[in-house]
């Protein structure tokens, strides 16, 4: 049996949350083991290579005097660690020293990290071995010999161009290559603007070019400049304030659009069934950042005012050359034309647009040397700028070409992640940003479905932990071109799209990608390529609509667009929802076709949770449903709380702990579900939050992290009381803050399970059993978890707040019941006794 009629608004709820402080449960700490060396040898050995750095150092302290400086005067220098021994890193930096943690990096079995060492500080490393071989200990007798740290040094020495870098070593410029734009990342020190200007002031003395705009993160500030290898390398001792160097990334040529059969009648049939918003109306607004768009079209023109066109550069207009945006407007306005084409229906739209051209034609080439998160952040101004006060969705189709980054932030997804959060505004006005996940575009990979879209990676900046992100599906398999005999569509009905990447090969420590899956189009094959058919897309606007009306477009740009239009129509119905909840709606509306698991679980046996993570990494969630992210039904409801909370807390003269934690009572049909005895139903939970990004490789799970606080969901079971369901989850908290894994005992019915949801800032699980045990799990917990705000305590981040949406959904798709009304009673019962 499927969901029932009887649709009602989903249950937003305020009064079922109590805010309790974290309680230390004891024990933990840290019980990994480090290797002993040969104290004397190993220690004689560190300090020869120590004094060897100080000739080093005297002669790279007289270049810089010699260049004029007067402040910055230091070396950069590399720790290397012993093969699979995990470096010590946190303890090489003495920030009020002045001795600072630049990256670290792994090279096969290897840690490395790279630390500047400002002028005659190389005694603090001299003094850290002296204590190291005399054994030192403290007045109670403690040793305080370093031991942790040195033991895991294999190696010092200076530090060379090559440790600077980053990104992925094959990106890594060759000498002769002459001069190439390199993505620098500069420390942020005492003062962020001196550190820059030093910088400039450098480069330009070196001959080197340095583009204009730059993005800022807590710790970091991020420029390019075009340099050859050889410049670099002999600028290196005067540009000692660089922390890394990356590969600055290349935008994706956009796919030709083929023509469409052009009859003006079916528009104008089409327009007479259209009902515009108009802009007198309060509605939601999709903001496309992509080529610009041409408002010309008949199908636009009503729904995108001449004010609402804007670009990042007022000499490229914001007028469409190229095509894409005015194909990804019709689609966010309307969806896929083909079948509104097809039918008569009454087309009744709820939203409007707005456009900002990020880029101009001729920029799909890569050559540009600007700064895509620069960019990025002045496109959404620009809109913001003229109405602050809308709603608004933005999405952006344009990602890097490659996906070199596997997971890991780039300084373009740490710039979404920052508008998202509004950082600039200090979380104020967060945002809901959509980006594709990027496209396989070779169509040799293509005849390889769908083993090409496990090792082709979800491109930069769709790692990006707060946006949304959008795979592509499809359900498009009739082929009707002409000369296509031969041909069969490459994905069966309900599959992943050939075009789409995946995150299956990211390391398990990063957000599972994508989020979702929209139509994104087919390609088909014959028994020597594959080709790309205007048949297996989806129809749009075509961007000079006095030649031809319609044209087509595909991959996860088309997914995107479909999608933010459906974060539109989320938000037309409730408006007053945060982005963190309308991203959680979606997600939480999303199912995998049956398609999806007989390509990617098991055929036989029971799924196991690591088949679901995997499933995940391919597919997201799935494909998101409107009706369910719109609607509850009689046996079929959704919970909304959106909440904030205090993570950190820090008392004077002490180190910032874990503060406070949610328990949500939440009104449950008890009744109603006891009745049902062991009937199958459903418990799907998402959590959504947003965090504040800090970007460097110095470290996953270190005080260096990138996220500034994390937050995790649990849901009482049949067998505990509230009181022992709080003890667990203060453990839980307690064991993820010290990064300890432990086995929290048995709760086998989650599909996914606490190991693989925790991912990112975007959670979902699904729980299923049987109805009376479903009963008595009407208690879930939202904790906090470590991030930099508690870490950097210098950054004077502890005492923020974190909001979050909790999103909780009962299925009894068996049977016809009405779970809605019980809560209905008691929500109202709830609302009585407050009043």
């Amino acid at each position: 049996m499927t969901e029932t009629t009887g649709r009602h608004r989903h249950f937003v709820l305020a009064g079922f949350t109590e805010t309790e402080a974290y309680r230390y449960p004891g024990g933990g700490g840290d019980g990994s083991s480090i290797p002993e060396q040969d104290r004397i040898r190993h220690g004689e050995a560190l300090r020869g290579q120590i004094n060897r750095l100080r000739d080093v150092a005297e002669n790279a302290r007289a270049v810089q005097r010699e260049a004029g400086m007067e402040d910055g005067l230091g070396l950069q220098v590399e720790f290397e660690s012993f093969p699979g021994i995990e470096l010590a890193f946190e303890s090489l930096a003495r920030e009020r020293s002045g001795i600072e943690l630049l990256n670290v990096r792994q090279e096969e079995s290897r840690s490395l990290a790279t630390v500047f060492v400002p002028d005659g500080k190389l005694d603090h490393f001299e003094n850290l071995i002296r204590d190291y071989l005399a054994e030192k200990r403290d007045k109670a007798g403690n040793l305080r010999d370093n031991r942790r740290l040195v033991d895991t040094i294999r190696q010092i020495r200076a530090a060379s161009l090559r440790a600077l870098w980053t990104d992925d070593s094959g990106t890594y410029p060759t000498p002769g290559e002459g001069p190439v734009w390199w993505e620098v990342w500069l420390p942020v020190r005492r003062d962020r603007r001196a550190t820059t200007e030093f910088f400039r002031v450098r480069a330009d003395a070196q001959d080197m070019d340095v583009a204009p705009g730059e993005l800022r993160f807590p710790e970091r500030t991020v420029l390019l400049a075009r340099a050859s290898l050889e410049q670099m390398q002999h600028s290196m001792v005067t540009l000692n304030n660089i922390a890394e160097l990356r590969r600055p990334k290349e935008t994706a040529e956009f796919f030709d659009s083929s023509p469409a059969n052009e009859q003006s009648e079916w528009l104008d049939d089409l327009l007479s069934r259209t009902r515009f918003v108009t802009g007198t109306e309060q509605c939601p607004y999709v903001c496309l950042l992509d080529t610009g768009v041409n408002r010309g079209h008949p199908l636009i023109d009503p729904a995108l005012a001449s004010d609402d066109l804007h670009t990042v550069e007022p000499s490229w207009g914001t007028d469409d050359e190229d095509g894409h945006g005015t194909g990804m407007a019709g689609l966010a306005l309307a969806g896929n034309l083909t079948d509104l084409l097809a039918g008569n229906g009454l087309l009744e739209l709820s939203h409007r647009l707005e456009s900002v051209k990020l880029l101009p034609k001729d920029d799909a080439t890569g050559t540009d040397p600007h700064l895509h998160g620069y960019l990025t952040v002045e496109a959404v101004a620009r809109p913001e700028i003229t109405d602050p006060s809308r709603l608004r969705v933005f999405g952006m189709t344009i990602t890097a070409r490659d996906n070199r980054d596997r997971g890991r932030p780039s300084a373009w997804s740490s710039a979404i992640d920052a508008l998202a959060s509004d950082v600039d505004g200090y979380g104020a006005h967060p945002r809901l940003l959509i980006v594709s996940a990027g496209n396989i575009e070779n169509l040799n990979a293509w005849s390889n479905y769908p083993d090409s879209n496990e090792t082709d990676g979800v491109h930069d900046p769709a790692q990006a932990w707060n946006a949304l992100t959008v795979g592509a599906c499809t359900d498009l398999v009739r082929i009707t071109d002409e000369d296509a005999g031969g041909y069969t569509p490459i994905a069966p009905v309900g599959g992943l799209s050939p075009f789409s990447t995946t995150s299956l090969t990211w390391e398990r420590h990063w957000p599972l990608k994508p989020d979702v899956v929209f139509e994104g189009g087919n390609a088909a094959r014959d028994s020597l390529s594959a080709v790309w058919m205007p048949s297996l897309s989806l129809l749009t606007t075509h961007h000079l609509p006095s030649v031809r009306h319609f044209t087509t477009a595909n991959a996860t740009s088309a997914a995107n667009a479909l999608a933010s239009r459906f974060a539109a129509r989320v938000m037309s119905v409730y408006p007053e929802l945060w982005p963190e909840t309308v991203r959680a709606l979606i997600v939480h509306s999303a199912e995998w076709t049956s398609e999806m698991k007989r390509q990617f679980l098991p055929t036989t046996g029971n799924p196991s949770k690591n088949d679901h993570h995997n499933l995940l990494r391919r597919c997201g969630f799935g494909v998101p449903d409107v009706n369910r992210a719109l609607w509850s039904v009689n046996n079929s409801l959704t919970m909304v709380v959106e909440e904030s909370l205090s993570p950190f807390k820090r008392e004077t003269g002490k180190q910032p702990t874990l503060r406070d934690m949610h328990l949500h009572s939440l009104p449950w049909p008890i009744d109603v579900l006891g009745s049902l005895g062991e009937t199958r139903v459903e418990m799907r939970v998402t959590l959504s939050y947003f965090i504040e990004p800090n970007p460097s490789r110095r470290g996953v799970r270190s005080r260096y992290r990138y996220e500034s606080h994390g937050l995790r969901f649990d849901v009482k079971r049949p067998t505990e009381s509230t009181d022992e369901f709080r003890r667990r989850i203060n453990l839980a908290a307690r064991d993820e803050d010290e990064g300890i894994q432990r086995n929290s005992g048995n709760d086998p019915a989650w599909l996914i399970g606490t190991q693989a949801r925790h991912r990112g800032s975007l959670h979902g699980d699904i729980w299923q059993g049987t109805a009376a045990d479903l009963a008595s799990r009407e208690v879930i917990g939202v904790y906090p978890t470590s991030g930099w705000w508690k870490t950097r305590p210098a950054l004077e981040r502890y005492d923020q707040s974190a909001r979050y949406a909790l999103v909780v959904s009962i299925k009894a798709p068996e049977v016809d019941v009405d779970l809605y009304t019980e809560v209905a009673n008691v929500v109202a019962s709830e609302v009585e006794i407050e009043a």
